[in-house]
């Protein structure tokens, strides 16, 4: 039977897990800046994720290490200036909670202070647990995020799916409960088989958001530069390119410097 979607004004953690019991998909996003923020709130999207993508995506790092807490809430604070529905979620930097749970603590106050973030996200499982309960005792909203961890891609050497062997996947599964049972409110499940994300969504009750992990979880999310084409050399299989702006925007580009060469730009109508 199909459930009326519910109108929010303004997204809470709550109502992500409300949009999961009552069977409506959650659409997530990334966003680093105001301008690009503001479009993608009014644009009716559910969760803006300030991603440590930031360093691949907006600094030109191979990795996601190298971005600091500061940057990060720079990029976090210039957000939520934009956003007036979305729920606004950080990532938590490499080196900033994975050593001590009064540093993951420190680490997650500074962002929910200086920029005014609606939440935190860290990646791992029960290796990171005491960090977790830590930040969740202060009263601060947790994302879990598991499979694919991009700050740990050292460790991995590679970016390719995760959990496609029995050990590694009872292991998520095992991980995934136990992120609710610390009271995690939501979890993202990155480059994982479809079927055992699936069969996580439908083991917990929080709500669990995909990146290349398939339709059967309650989520989407994707880097917006990749999304909307301004990246043309990151192709995996989970990306679907709404736009091709890496084209449309090196043409406009390219007019603009030819209509100045030529002295057509400005004309007589673009001038005082």
């Amino acid at each position: 039977m199909s459930v009326a979607k519910k109108d929010y004004k303004r997204i809470t953690t709550k109502s992500l897990i409300e949009m999961k019991a009552n069977g409506e998909k959650i659409s997530m996003l990334t966003a680093y800046d105001y301008t690009m923020a503001k479009i993608v709130d009014t644009a009716g999207i559910d969760v803006i994720l300030v991603g440590d993508s930031a360093s691949n995506v907006m600094a030109g790092h191979e990795t996601t290490l190298p971005i600091t807490l500061d940057q990060m809430i720079y990029h976090a604070s210039s957000v939520v200036r934009a956003v007036e529905r979305a729920l606004v979620v950080v990532d938590l930097p490499f080196g900033s909670y994975q050593s001590d749970p009064k540093e993951a603590l420190r680490s997650s106050i500074r962002i929910m202070k200086e920029s005014g973030g609606h939440a935190v996200k860290l990646e791992g499982g029960k290796e990171i647990k005491e960090s977790i309960k830590k930040i969740l005792n202060a009263g601060i909203p947790v994302m879990g995020h598991l499979g694919l961890t991009p700050q740990s891609i050292y460790k991995f050497g590679t970016y390719t799916v995760r959990a496609k062997e029995e050990e590694e996947a009872e292991k998520l599964i095992e991980d995934a409960q136990m992120l609710e049972k610390l009271g995690c409110f939501a979890l993202v499940l990155e480059k994982i088989p479809a079927h055992l994300a699936e069969k996580v969504a439908k083991s917990i009750s929080i709500p669990v958001i995909g990146i290349g992990a398939g339709g059967g979880v309650d989520g989407q999310v994707l880097v917006i530069h990749d999304m909307l084409g301004m990246n043309n050399e990151f192709s995996p299989r989970f990306l679907r390119r709404y736009l091709n702006l890496y084209e449309q925007m090196t043409t406009a580009i390219s007019s603009y410097v030819s209509d100045v060469k030529s002295q057509d730009f400005p004309n007589a109508n673009e001038q005082y």
